[in-house]
């Protein structure tokens, strides 16, 4: 691919992430490598303690998608 065209996909591809050009590339990067994120038990700790924090606290749908409406990320 022609480093221009390569650059205009990743400046657009960061404009709708919103992040910068260089987090974009390291994004692609790391996708692209398979960059690990430590291992399924230390990921489903994680996970487990995140959702722990919410509690039980519910999530209305409506309220999710008026705040994707309004570009909330």
């Amino acid at each position: 691919m022609d480093p221009d065209a390569l650059h205009a996909r990743l400046a657009a591809a960061a404009r709708r992430h919103r992040c910068s050009l260089n987090n974009q590339a390291i994004g692609c990067l790391e996708a692209g490598l398979g960059a690990t994120h430590g291992s399924v038990e230390q990921q489903l700790a994680e996970i487990r303690a995140l959702r722990q924090s919410l509690g039980t606290q519910s999530f209305d749908p409506a309220d999710i998608d008026a705040a994707r409406r309004e570009g909330r990320p």
